[in-house]
């Protein structure tokens, strides 16, 4: 354990939040092959097998990996060469586009989770600008080097969005929803794509590269690298497990708005992200958000009088804007959350 007073105490997590010396792999997290979407997929139809694992999945997880996806492996390949390349600068070049509070995309090396600071160093950018009633400001900052960079990335969000366009409508028919159902909520998107960096941390048993939580949004489609740290809490025992990485895949996770709009058939899952003592961790989250007027409630076609619905309504924006809040500065509150908004 590293010493107190060498303990930045910003980064310590509360004993009952902190890692255990060892982990277990989470080999039940189920791995899925989408390569039916492209070879026995017809202009009406998707293959009841791969649906059935996708249902089971978000049942029994709310996590899941892919592979054969459709994303270029060589795409993919030169956003991870960018992202290293960007992170590689000197610290006095990425601040040059540090974000504020003003406008919470950019460079940000202070990240908050529970108001526990994250042991990282982020690049966040939005997949559409946007300005709107809600306070929202979406505005990119992009760094003048590496050559390239706002090139490659871009166009690698591009390519994440179509997976991620066709995963909602896998989910939109385990609903016994048409395909398209929610698409409308996605027109005019806050969707947002992050460059983690996490440096080696000298006291890992202590902080977190990222703090317990659950995702806000929809829908999250996961780049890691081959060194590890995902963990998931298993929902059967609340136990940890860590997340193998399988190169060339993505882990998605279903998020507090798909909970909402299935009214709790499918539950979002809490996750972190563990420090590692010697080696540096790269990942890229996509983070598929609907727009920001839109009203979050449990959708009409999965309620009924023998199924109610479990939540009011809420305004996406205002929502979203507040976690954001919370990331960027302590509060003195809880931060806002879902369950903030079910009924009794």
């Amino acid at each position: 354990m590293a010493h107190s007073a060498q303990v930045d105490p910003a980064f310590v997590q509360a004993p009952e939040h902190r890692p255990k010396e060892t982990i277990s792999s989470a080999d039940g997290v189920p791995l899925i092959d989408l390569s039916p979407l492209f070879s026995q997929r017809t202009c009406n139809t998707f293959p009841a097998t791969l649906l059935a694992e996708v249902e089971a999945a978000c049942i029994n997880w709310g996590f899941f990996q892919v592979i054969n996806h459709g994303i270029p492996l060589e795409l993919l390949k030169k956003a991870v060469a960018a992202e290293k390349e960007f992170f590689e600068q000197p610290e006095k070049d990425k601040l040059k586009i540090r974000r504020d509070e003003a406008n919470r995309f950019g460079y940000y090396e202070s990240e908050h989770t529970k108001n526990v600071r994250d042991w990282k160093r982020v690049f966040d950018f939005a997949l559409q600008e946007r300005f709107d009633a809600t306070g929202l400001v979406l505005k990119n900052r992009w760094p003048e080097v590496p050559l390239g960079f706002r090139e490659t990335i871009e166009e690698y969000a591009r390519s994440v969005e179509k997976l991620a366009f066709m995963l909602l409508e896998l989910i939109s028919l385990t609903l016994n929803l048409p395909p398209k159902r929610l698409h409308a909520f996605f027109e005019e998107q806050t969707t947002f794509i992050r460059l983690n960096h996490y440096p080696p941390c000298p006291y890992p048993d202590l902080a977190l590269g990222v703090g317990r939580h659950k995702d806000s949004g929809p829908l999250t489609v996961l780049y890691q690298d081959s060194v590890g740290g995902l963990d998931v809490k298993k929902r059967s025992d609340g136990e940890w497990v860590r997340v193998k990485p399988i190169p060339d895949s993505f882990v998605i996770n279903i998020g507090d708005v798909i909970q909402v709009w299935s009214n709790d058939k499918y539950t979002s899952a809490e996750h972190r992200v563990s420090a590692n003592s010697e080696r540096d961790r790269f990942s890229i989250p996509f983070f598929f958000n609907p727009a920001s007027h839109i009203d979050v409630r449990p959708l009409p076609e999965v309620v009924s009088d023998r199924n109610p619905g479990k939540y009011e309504g809420y305004n996406w924006g205002k929502f979203f804007k507040r976690r954001m809040d919370s990331d960027f500065k302590l509060l003195e509150v809880e931060n806002i959350q879902i369950d903030h908004f079910k009924r009794a």
